[in-house]
């Protein structure tokens, strides 16, 4: 198979990939190969570039976005036979997917939704994952008596089905923030129901006569927003985090009896728990693009597994200038 690779870590500057032709690996246990047709690219691939070097020999690959066609399983494989289309985000402690072929496990994969493309597919996994996760299992929105919710980052790919997950799923207010003209009118035509700006969130929200909202889920730059964040959530309010988090005071939301929650869409393949849920929600996600409900978070697809796409798509994430999701057709 043929793979872009690193043996170390390495800034935007001196971006280092380069094309590997490497043995097809051979699927065990629940894997399955999966020929890539699609990668979607996240912000976790230029922060595993910038610090992960090889240990063992074995080139660096990235990739955690995936749709495309399975060609073998293996012995304890049962869900998907030879030649069925799917989805899926994978394990951030496997080799990724920038490369023709894959192994995953089946827990984590569903069939791709069939009036999508494999371009339009591969934008969703990673970051329907990561808010599904976040709005559902850790702060537990559906069926809370809370109504508002504040998105930062309202554009990008979390953000982006965030927003959708959360009209379709609930019944909560919902603000979500953006600066540029463009990612406003994104995050306006997904269902937010107010779009207001980074820098000045807190009276522009204040303004349409919001005091304090219920829920934050900061999808970026958590560090620089802690201070407006503190002042705008509720007590007994609930703060969701997906970045580091690096330097953030918590004692300012102390007194507000705030609850914090983190979430790595990795967790569940990192420690093998509840697995198979990744699966499911996937499963769901499908049945809400099938039905016309959710609708692909794609942007920008550029064409071709080639060391000049990703070194364009990594400076895209890296400097922020991307509305939804940036995807790679192979």
């Amino acid at each position: 198979m043929n793979a872009l690779g690193y043996t170390q870590a390495h800034s935007l500057e001196r971006f280092n990939l380069w094309l590997m032709d490497l043995p097809d690996p051979v699927p065990t246990g629940r894997d399955l190969l999966v020929e890539v047709e699609a990668i979607g690219l996240n912000p976790i691939d230029y922060k595993i570039r910038s610090r992960r070097s090889s240990t063992d020999g074995q080139p660096v690959i990235l990739g955690w976005d995936v749709a495309g066609v399975v060609r073998a399983r293996g012995p304890q494989a049962t869900k998907f036979n030879m030649g069925d289309e799917v989805f899926y985000s994978g394990d951030l402690n496997r080799a990724g997917s920038y490369a023709t072929r894959q192994l995953v496990d089946e827990r984590l994969v569903a069939f791709k939704p069939k009036n999508l493309s494999f371009a339009e597919a591969a934008a969703l996994p990673l970051t329907s994952l990561t808010a599904y996760e976040m709005l559902f299992e850790k702060m537990r929105l559906i069926n809370s008596d809370r109504r508002t919710v504040l998105i930062i980052g309202g554009a990008g790919g979390v953000g982006s089905q965030a927003i959708q997950l959360l009209k379709l799923k609930t019944s909560a207010t919902v603000i979500a923030t953006a600066s540029r003209l463009e990612s406003r009118q994104w995050a306006a035509s997904l269902g937010a129901d107010h779009v207001v700006s980074h820098q000045d969130f807190v009276s522009e929200i204040r303004a349409r006569g919001i005091q304090f909202v219920d829920f934050i889920f900061s999808t970026t730059h958590s560090g620089q927003h802690w201070l407006n964040m503190a002042d705008m959530i509720a007590p007994f309010g609930a703060i969701g985090l997906i970045d580091e988090g690096d330097g953030l005071d918590f004692s300012l939301v102390k007194r507000k009896s705030v609850s914090i929650h983190w979430e790595l869409m990795f967790t569940k393949s990192m420690f093998d728990h509840r697995t198979e849920t990744q699966g499911e929600i996937l499963a769901e996600v499908r049945a809400l693009i099938e039905s016309g409900k959710m609708r692909t978070t794609a942007n920008k697809v550029l064409n071709g597994l080639t060391v000049e796409n990703l070194r364009a798509g990594h400076t895209m994430l890296e400097q922020h200038t991307n509305i939804g999701k940036v995807v790679v057709q192979l």
